[in-house]
């Protein structure tokens, strides 16, 4: 049984016991927190939401948070004497599926 579940904005493939890696989430390390399913498929059906299933949710376990690998941006212009750089690292949260209720 699987879920494609809605999460901070994004879309997600989650399975009972599955880690997922999802942007920041300014929640505590241990807290269990509720998401809205998109589509819910088992080995017999598959429902489609209309924007959501009706009754289902997602619960997963908040674990650490971590950081990307860093990127660099280099923008520049030629002949007009301009350049820049700029560095970025995206912070993650680990999250642990617990449940899938539908």
């Amino acid at each position: 049984m699987y879920a494609v579940v809605e999460i901070l904005g994004k879309q997600y493939k989650a399975e009972k016991g599955k880690e997922l890696t999802v942007d920041l989430c300014h929640a505590k390390q241990g807290d269990v927190l509720e998401f809205p399913v998109l589509l819910l498929s088992d080995e017999k059906a598959c429902k489609v939401g209309a924007p959501y299933v009706e009754g289902a949710k997602v619960k997963v376990e908040v674990g650490d948070s971590l950081r990307g690998k860093k990127i660099t941006i280099f923008k520049y212009r030629r002949r007009k004497a301009y350049h820049k750089t700029i560095g970025h690292r995206q912070s993650y949260t680990k999250v642990t599926v617990k449940e899938i209720v539908g």
